[in-house]
């Protein structure tokens, strides 16, 4: 079995997936890194370069093509949008949703025209936020709300709901 991390960018996905990992021995996958291996360039650059839709499509194909057994996997922001990669995902997973409140993001997300978000033209992070909420709950097997804790209270967090649900 797996483990999904779903959530907002700057949520901590992919600190709290790398500790996570250690602490359960599992592997580790940053799907944000295999998207990037894959086409070659940062996410930013595949959208600026390629567009929204050509990065989703992007990111459905590798999510989709992941074939794994004991792994803490940490995808992107968006992977919610595509349905066909969050039931391939959900398979062999729990899907765990680490929430945040929109504050907490804002705070965090300094870098959002920078770090490979996909979000349209004139869109906030308030805007991504009310779109995006709604889907982590979807697929979310657990919501971990992570509001005003440390990454190790997380992760600690984090594996205890996991142990109560395996």
């Amino acid at each position: 079995m797996n483990i999904v991390l779903i959530g907002m960018p700057g949520c901590g996905k992919s600190t709290v997936g790398v500790l996570l990992a250690k602490a359960l021995g599992y592997d580790f996958i940053d799907c944000d890194l295999l998207i990037q291996k894959r086409c070659g360039m940062k996410l930013q650059d595949i959208i600026n370069t390629r567009g929204i839709d050509a990065f989703l499509a992007q990111e459905e194909a590798v999510l989709s093509s992941l074939e794994t057994d004991g792994c803490v996997i940490a995808t992107g922001g968006s992977a919610v949008y595509s349905d066909t990669a969050m039931m391939h995902l959900k398979r062999n997973a729990l899907t765990l949703y680490i929430a945040l409140p929109l504050g907490e993001i804002e705070q965090r997300l300094t870098n959002i025209r920078t770090r490979g978000v996909a979000m349209s033209a004139g869109m906030t992070i308030a805007d991504l936020y009310a779109e995006r909420c709604p889907l982590y709950e979807r697929y979310a097997d657990i919501t971990l709300n992570a509001a005003m804790q440390s990454i190790e209270e997380t992760v600690e967090r984090a594996a205890a709901l996991i142990a109560e649900h395996s």
